[in-house]
């Protein structure tokens, strides 16, 4: 579960100020940790498929998010890309 003071690190580190929470940058980042957080639900429990349906869907809203920065701003996506670590 992310926690808030979790979330307010993500905003601080890629919004611009720390109310700054509707910035592409910062959605993703929040929407990754939650990602990685029901991945390791999912590995421990392989058969809860109404989590698994929840964690697809947010892997579906976050490369909508993606799409729009790679459109929008380059160089902001490069960044996101490299600070998640989301492509090898």
């Amino acid at each position: 579960m992310v926690t808030k003071q979790k979330k307010a690190e993500l905003v601080e580190k890629f919004g611009e100020n720390p109310k700054n929470t509707g910035k592409s940058q910062v959605q993703i980042a929040i929407l990754s940790a939650r990602i990685a957080d029901l991945t390791r639900h999912l590995i421990k429990h392989p058969k809860d498929f109404h989590t698994r349906r929840g964690m697809i869907a947010l892997v579906s809203k976050r490369r909508s998010l993606l799409n729009y920065l790679v459109a929008t701003d380059i160089k902001a996506y490069r960044v996101v890309i490299a600070e998640l670590q989301l492509r090898k």
